[in-house]
Protein backbone atom coordinates (compact mmCIF):
# COMPACT_ATOMS: atom_id res chain seq x y z
CA UNK A 1 0.00 0.00 0.00
CA UNK A 2 1.35 3.52 -1.18
CA UNK A 3 2.58 5.50 1.80
CA UNK A 4 1.53 9.24 2.61
CA UNK A 5 3.54 11.64 4.53
CA UNK A 6 2.22 15.26 4.95
CA UNK A 7 4.84 17.69 6.74
CA UNK A 8 2.97 20.26 8.01
CA UNK A 9 4.22 23.79 9.22
CA UNK A 10 6.55 24.41 6.28
CA UNK A 11 7.32 28.39 6.04
CA UNK A 12 6.97 28.16 2.34
CA UNK A 13 5.64 25.68 0.67
CA UNK A 14 7.43 25.64 -2.94
CA UNK A 15 10.85 26.39 -1.46
CA UNK A 16 10.72 23.32 1.28
CA UNK A 17 9.61 21.15 -1.77
CA UNK A 18 12.81 22.58 -3.36
CA UNK A 19 14.61 20.87 -0.19
CA UNK A 20 12.56 17.60 -0.21
CA UNK A 21 13.72 17.30 -3.84
CA UNK A 22 17.24 17.78 -3.88
CA UNK A 23 16.92 15.04 -0.92
CA UNK A 24 15.22 12.76 -2.47
CA UNK A 25 17.20 13.27 -5.88
CA UNK A 26 20.78 12.77 -3.71
CA UNK A 27 19.60 9.68 -2.43
CA UNK A 28 19.16 8.64 -5.73
CA UNK A 29 15.25 8.48 -5.57
CA UNK A 30 13.45 9.27 -8.80
CA UNK A 31 10.49 11.68 -7.66
CA UNK A 32 7.22 12.80 -9.97
CA UNK A 33 6.07 16.36 -8.78
CA UNK A 34 2.39 16.71 -9.58
CA UNK A 35 0.25 20.12 -9.66
CA UNK A 36 -2.47 20.79 -12.31
CA UNK A 37 -2.15 24.30 -11.54
CA UNK A 38 0.19 25.55 -14.25
CA UNK A 39 1.38 28.98 -12.81
CA UNK A 40 2.45 26.62 -9.84
CA UNK A 41 4.18 24.47 -11.52
CA UNK A 42 6.20 26.94 -13.66
CA UNK A 43 6.95 28.64 -10.30
CA UNK A 44 8.95 25.12 -8.70
CA UNK A 45 10.05 24.32 -12.10
CA UNK A 46 12.27 27.92 -12.09
CA UNK A 47 12.54 27.91 -7.99
CA UNK A 48 14.43 24.29 -8.93
CA UNK A 49 16.73 25.67 -11.13
CA UNK A 50 17.92 28.50 -8.81
CA UNK A 51 16.74 27.55 -4.92
CA UNK A 52 20.99 26.79 -4.26
CA UNK A 53 23.92 28.41 -5.78
CA UNK A 54 25.52 25.41 -4.82
CA UNK A 55 23.60 22.11 -6.03
CA UNK A 56 21.75 21.33 -9.36
CA UNK A 57 18.91 19.14 -9.26
CA UNK A 58 18.19 17.56 -13.34
CA UNK A 59 14.12 18.05 -13.56
CA UNK A 60 12.08 18.22 -16.82
CA UNK A 61 8.42 18.43 -17.84
CA UNK A 62 6.44 15.14 -18.20
CA UNK A 63 6.32 16.06 -22.01
CA UNK A 64 9.99 16.37 -22.51
CA UNK A 65 12.16 13.64 -24.67
CA UNK A 66 14.43 12.88 -21.61
CA UNK A 67 11.76 12.12 -19.10
CA UNK A 68 12.67 8.58 -19.14
CA UNK A 69 16.45 9.59 -18.54
CA UNK A 70 15.59 12.26 -15.93
CA UNK A 71 15.37 11.56 -12.33
CA UNK A 72 12.60 14.45 -11.11
CA UNK A 73 9.62 14.96 -13.75
CA UNK A 74 7.12 17.65 -12.74
CA UNK A 75 3.70 17.39 -14.71
CA UNK A 76 0.31 19.03 -14.60
CA UNK A 77 -1.26 16.17 -16.13
CA UNK A 78 -1.99 12.42 -14.46
CA UNK A 79 1.32 11.13 -12.58
CA UNK A 80 0.80 7.62 -13.57
CA UNK A 81 1.57 8.90 -17.02
CA UNK A 82 4.96 9.95 -15.91
CA UNK A 83 5.76 6.69 -14.32
CA UNK A 84 8.69 5.11 -16.74
CA UNK A 85 8.67 1.53 -15.59
CA UNK A 86 11.94 0.54 -13.95
CA UNK A 87 14.76 -0.54 -15.28
CA UNK A 88 15.71 -3.51 -13.54
CA UNK A 89 13.04 -5.63 -10.75
CA UNK A 90 14.59 -4.23 -8.21
CA UNK A 91 14.36 -0.80 -8.65
CA UNK A 92 11.51 1.23 -6.94
CA UNK A 93 8.62 2.67 -7.98
CA UNK A 94 9.34 6.52 -8.02
CA UNK A 95 7.74 8.71 -5.34
CA UNK A 96 4.78 11.69 -5.77
CA UNK A 97 5.36 14.99 -4.51
CA UNK A 98 1.94 16.87 -4.62
CA UNK A 99 2.13 19.98 -4.69
CA UNK A 100 -1.85 20.68 -5.70
CA UNK A 101 -4.39 21.67 -3.55
CA UNK A 102 -6.30 18.62 -4.79
CA UNK A 103 -4.88 14.66 -4.20
CA UNK A 104 -3.22 13.68 -7.51
CA UNK A 105 -5.09 11.39 -10.16
CA UNK A 106 -3.80 7.28 -9.45
CA UNK A 107 -1.94 8.17 -6.49
CA UNK A 108 -1.85 4.50 -5.44
CA UNK A 109 0.39 4.19 -8.41
CA UNK A 110 3.09 5.54 -6.45
CA UNK A 111 5.20 3.91 -3.30
CA UNK A 112 5.42 6.50 -1.57
CA UNK A 113 2.92 10.45 -1.73
CA UNK A 114 4.50 13.02 -0.43
CA UNK A 115 2.59 16.57 0.72
CA UNK A 116 4.24 19.71 2.07
CA UNK A 117 2.15 22.11 4.00
CA UNK A 118 2.67 25.68 4.44
CA UNK A 119 1.40 27.91 7.83
CA UNK A 120 -1.19 29.42 5.34
CA UNK A 121 -4.75 29.08 6.04
CA UNK A 122 -5.92 28.41 2.70
CA UNK A 123 -3.07 25.74 2.20
CA UNK A 124 -4.16 24.23 5.66
CA UNK A 125 -7.72 23.66 4.65
CA UNK A 126 -6.81 22.16 1.33
CA UNK A 127 -4.43 19.56 3.10
CA UNK A 128 -7.16 18.73 5.51
CA UNK A 129 -9.65 17.54 2.54
CA UNK A 130 -6.32 15.97 0.91
CA UNK A 131 -5.85 13.90 4.74
CA UNK A 132 -9.62 13.51 4.44
CA UNK A 133 -9.98 11.69 1.31
CA UNK A 134 -6.59 9.58 1.80
CA UNK A 135 -8.22 8.31 5.15
CA UNK A 136 -11.40 7.30 2.75
CA UNK A 137 -9.60 5.87 0.41
CA UNK A 138 -8.55 3.24 3.06
CA UNK A 139 -4.74 5.16 3.86
CA UNK A 140 -3.27 6.14 7.38
CA UNK A 141 -1.49 9.19 6.47
CA UNK A 142 1.46 10.24 8.44
CA UNK A 143 2.08 14.02 9.78
CA UNK A 144 5.42 15.62 10.63
CA UNK A 145 5.47 19.08 12.40
CA UNK A 146 8.15 20.95 10.59
CA UNK A 147 7.82 23.73 12.55
CA UNK A 148 9.45 21.58 15.67
CA UNK A 149 12.23 20.44 13.46
CA UNK A 150 13.15 24.10 12.60
CA UNK A 151 13.01 25.11 16.06
CA UNK A 152 15.41 22.78 16.90
CA UNK A 153 18.06 24.06 14.42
Amino acid sequence: MTRIDFAFGAPDRLRMACQVVRKRYLAGQRLVVYCKEGSRLTAFDRMLWAFDDTSFVPHVLANDPLAAETPVVLTAGDPRQAIQAPAQEDQALPWLLNLDDGCPPGFDAFERVLEIVSDDPDDKLAARQRWRTYVGAGHTPQSHDLSRQQAGN
